[in-house]
C-alpha cells in the first residue's frame, strides 16, 4: 500500500494535488492525524501539523486554515495530495469554525492561511476569499474526524453541525469518509493488541454509532490508532493509516476524474447544439 501512495499521480493534468479537508470537533485528533499519516509516509516521528494534548475539549488548537504538504523522496518533492486542517466545531455559537466557513472550504472560495472568527464567517470581496475557484482550489474529499473514546459524548449540536457540512458536501458531490481516532483508548483489548481491531465488539459499536451518527457507510468508516507517544514505527499502526490513505486519495480521485469528465462532457455538448 505505500508504494501505491508512492506512485500514485493524479488522474487530471487539470489538478496537480488532491485536496482532503479535515473536520470535526475539538480534541477529536485531525492535528494528529495529519503527523501519524506523514510518519507512516517518512517513516519516522514527524510534527509538521502542531497539536496540543492540553487542548482536551476546552478549545480548539488549530485557529488557521492550513494546508499541509507531505514530503517525498528527494529535496522539494511532494506527495501529490494535500491535507487541510482547520479549526474545530465547538457546541457554543460563538466558539469554533463556522459551518458557512467550511462550506465556503468546500467549494474552493477560503486561501491558505485565513485565520477562522467564531463570529464571523468569511465574505465575498475580502482578502483571503477566492472569488471564482477553479477544481484545484475545491476540496476533493470529506474526512470528518470523530474520537473512538468519545463518540456518546459528543453533543447533539456538533453533530449537527457536521451533518450540516455533510449534506453540503453531498450536494457538491464530494466523496466523504471518517476517520475513528484513539482506538486504543476505546477498547481495552485493542490497546494491548491493535490486530484485535476488527475482532473487537466493542470497536464495531463505535463505527456503527459514527455511521448511525453521520450517515455514513460502514465501509467509509476507518478506526485507526494516532501517533502520540511512539516515537517509532509501529506496523499494525501504519497498516491501519495506509489503509484508509489508500482508500482515501482513490475517492479523492475519481471525484477530481468525474468532475473533468462531466465539465469535458458539457462543453462537447454545448458545441454540438450550437
Amino acid at each position: 500500500m505505500l508504494r501505491k501512495l508512492k506512485d500514485f499521480q493524479p488522474g487530471t493534468a487539470e489538478v496537480r494535488e488532491l485536496k482532503i479537508l479535515l473536520h470535526g470537533p475539538i480534541g477529536a485528533g485531525k492535528s494528529s492525524l495529519i503527523n501519524s499519516i506523514n510518519t507512516v509516509l517518512q517513516g519516522h516521528n514527524t510534527s509538521g501539523a502542531l497539536a496540543d494534548s492540553s487542548a482536551g475539549e476546552s478549545q480548539s488548537f488549530t485557529l488557521k486554515f492550513k494546508t499541509h504538504r507531505l514530503k517525498k523522496d528527494g529535496p522539494g518533492s511532494f506527495y501529490p495530495f494535500v491535507f487541510t486542517d482547520i479549526m474545530g466545531l465547538e457546541e457554543d455559537k460563538s466558539m469554533g469554525v463556522q459551518t458557512k466557513d467550511i462550506n465556503k472550504i468546500l467549494k474552493g472560495h477560503v486561501k491558505d492561511g485565513y485565520t477562522f472568527n467564531p463570529v464571523k464567517p468569511i465574505e465575498k470581496g475580502k482578502e483571503m476569499y477566492i472569488s471564482n475557484p477553479s477544481l484545484k482550489d475545491k476540496v476533493h474529499c470529506l474526512v470528518s474526524v470523530l474520537p473512538g473514546d468519545r463518540i456518546s459524548l459528543i453533543s447533539d449540536d456538533v453533530i449537527q453541525k457536521m451533518r450540516a457540512v455533510r449534506l453540503k458536501a453531498r450536494d457538491l458531490e464530494i466523496p466523504q469518509v471518517i476517520i475513528m481516532s484513539m482506538v486504543d483508548k476505546a477498547c481495552p483489548l485493542v490497546k494491548e493488541n491493535l490486530r484485535k481491531i476488527y475482532t473487537s465488539k466493542k470497536i464495531k459499536e463505535k463505527m456503527e454509532e459514527c455511521s448511525h451518527k453521520l450517515g455514513v457507510p460502514m465501509n467509509c468508516i476507518f478506526p485507526v490508532q494516532n501517533y502520540h507517544e511512539q516515537v517509532t514505527n509501529n506496523t499494525d499502526m501504519d497498516l491501519l493509516i495506509l489503509m484508509a490513505m489508500t482508500d482515501i486519495v482513490r475517492f479523492a480521485n475519481d471525484y477530481v476524474e468525474d468532475q473533468v469528465y462531466s465539465a469535458n462532457k458539457y462543453d462537447e455538448d454545448k458545441v454540438c447544439k450550437e
